[in-house]
């Protein structure tokens, strides 16, 4: 899986390798303080549903007791089966959900921070949208991460952007609580980086082809631990993440206004230069030149994504 071996440890209730309707994915590292909170609450905000579901918990090599008290706790739990994947090495967020995806075993998965941050109890608010939509995600009412000076104008930068360049309205962005069908975002899992914007990722791809996405508001807590967000790394990867989203589906979005830009600066040096000198300079006609190239490229880059989906 992701090129790598993993180990599956499982509670002796989910030996059974039956389908399920639900998987409730857990991706941690590190997470040993919210680990069994957690897991407590996703169960008792399931207990009153009548559908059969499964614990998924993915362990991303934690170099505390996070594992083993998710393993203890799923030897312990008899309401529900939780199986508990450690992977050998440390490799990302992204990489733990894609791992889970791959091994959940329901036809939904429900996938939350194991962090104490997103509310369990959202979960079947979010559950009755299926099948109508194809993905459904907690829209955080609120911001309680560290670094709030930082995180609020450039995920709202970002958002705009994203909104923009999807024709979405898009609330939220980055949500980790989200819950998708399966099936639908198996082919997709390509373009799911490994580390910090795989959520972003998850909600480009549905939004970029065609996939229906709610947004449903949620509150959203402080998290229990200490937080792993990098203000400029993460950020950066959040910003590139879009651009690369949507050049992988929606190329002209970014080159036809690139092309409009420069033949439109082309234009007005052309009517500066003939005003003042009476002819075009070299320099009129390569910002000219670039901005037909442009267009070209975005053409060209939009038949080849046109291709790809046939």
């Amino acid at each position: 899986m992701e090129g790598w071996q993993t180990q599956v440890v499982t509670a002796s209730a989910a030996e059974v390798a039956s389908a399920c309707q639900l998987t409730v994915l857990l991706p941690t590292y590190n997470e040993e303080l919210a680990i069994e909170p957690v897991l407590d609450e996703i169960v008792s905000a399931l207990a009153g549903e009548s559908i059969r579901y499964e614990i998924l918990v993915v362990d991303d090599a934690s170099t505390d007791a996070t594992a083993d008290l998710a393993e203890r706790y799923a030897a312990e739990c008899w309401q529900c089966p939780i199986r508990v994947i450690r992977c050998p090495e440390n490799r990302g967020a992204g990489a733990a959900r894609k791992v889970g995806i791959r091994n959940a075993r329901g036809d939904v998965v429900v996938m939350l921070d194991a962090d104490g941050t997103y509310p369990a109890e959202s979960i079947p608010e979010l559950l009755k949208y299926f099948p109508v939509y194809d993905q459904v995600n907690g829209a955080r009412t609120s911001e309680q991460g560290t670094l709030p000076w930082l995180r609020v104008p450039a995920k709202w930068f970002i958002r705009k952007l994203a909104c923009y360049l999807t024709g979405t309205k898009i609330p939220d962005l980055n949500t980790g609580l989200k819950a998708f069908k399966r099936d639908a975002m198996l082919p997709w899992l390509w373009v799911v980086p490994n580390g910090f914007s795989c959520v972003t990722t998850m909600t480009l791809a549905f939004l970029t082809n065609g996939y229906a996405v709610k947004y449903v508001p949620i509150p959203y807590r402080t998290r229990i631990g200490k937080s792993k967000f990098h203000p400029i790394r993460d950020t950066a990867a959040y910003l590139s993440t879009v651009l690369r989203m949507v050049l992988y589906f929606r190329p002209l979005k970014v080159f036809l206004p690139l092309s409009a830009l420069a033949i439109g600066l082309g234009m007005l040096m052309s009517m500066f230069s003939f005003t003042f000198t009476g002819s075009m300079q070299e320099s009129d006609i390569v910002v000219l030149t670039a901005g037909f190239m442009t267009c070209m490229l975005g053409l060209l880059a939009e038949v080849i994504v046109a291709h790809h989906r046939r």
